[in-house]
């Protein structure tokens, strides 16, 4: 039998040359989405970048042209149309798409700082309507642009599998994120389209800050991990380029773990 190209060629398949990506949810040089970026470019590919508002331009603009990226638009997903208009400039300019990353979670301050019992009916909607069905209309805008087969991906937290104090709201927000996942990946595969998550270890970002305690569970992480630390940004923006690439081309409907192994431990937070 005559190898495969996959057997032929080690090494290259983490070369990104020609593929179209979207990165949405950089918000600094901080973020997890960045991080991502960085490694996808870093292995050839073009992308496409949005910011959310005016305010939050100044910061990813230099990020920008620092990758060479030769989209940059405004997506607030909770602004009607703004999505959809990123999905049209797309079209128009490169015609497809091989990859996105999704990385977008909000909820009101309050309702993220309290108890779950105690979130508001409006709160609790918008933070699925961000954080969890803006993936969803991703998807969909994203469909008709891969023609060829693709990767969507998006970022988690254990919070959406246990119960991890001072994660409230979105503990119950990413877990409908981790279920919409699976329903996309059975939805979209026939047409070759890969849907995965990244549930994320402790890092420090802009999200990250909005959790109260959040230094201890960057302390509980370095104590019970299996690796004894927490995990870098860069980490997870290599799983990315991973699951971006042709090295994942049979993964889908899967939540990757990248936390050093913390989720393994069992731990309740306290």
């Amino acid at each position: 039998m005559r190898d495969s190209p996959l057997a032929t060629t080690p090494g290259k398949l983490l070369d990104m040359t020609g593929k179209k990506g979207l990165v949405i949810g950089i918000a600094n040089e901080h973020s997890l989405a960045w991080a991502a970026a960085r490694n996808f470019h870093a292995a050839g590919a073009d992308l496409a970048v949005t910011y959310l508002n005016d305010k939050a331009r100044p910061y990813v603009e230099p990020l920008v042209a620092a990758i060479d990226a030769p989209i940059l638009l405004p997506c607030d997903v909770a602004q009607d149309g703004q999505l959809e208009g990123v999905f049209d400039t797309i079209t128009r300019i490169w015609g497809q798409l091989d990859f996105v990353l999704h990385a977008v979670a909000w909820s009101p301050a309050e309702d993220l700082r309290g108890r779950l019992t105690d979130c508001s009916a409006d709160g609790f909607a918008q933070a699925m309507l961000v954080s969890c069905h803006s993936f969803i209309r991703t998807a969909k805008l994203a469909e008709l642009l891969m023609g060829a087969g693709g990767s969507l991906m998006t970022l988690s937290f254990l919070g959406a599998e246990r119960v991890v104090d001072h994660y409230g709201i979105m503990g119950p927000v990413k877990a409908a994120l981790e279920s919409s996942v699976r329903y996309l990946a059975h939805d979209l595969g026939s047409g070759s389209i890969r849907v995965n998550a990244i549930s994320a270890g402790a890092v420090r970002t802009r999200a990250a800050s909005g959790i109260q305690h959040f230094d201890e569970l960057i302390s509980e992480t370095e104590r019970k991990s299996p690796l004894r630390r927490t995990v870098t940004a860069d980490e997870i923006g290599r799983a990315a380029l991973l699951l971006a690439s042709n090295y994942t081309t049979a993964i889908t409907g899967e939540i990757i773990h990248v936390d050093a192994g913390f989720h393994v431990n069992g731990m309740v937070f306290h």
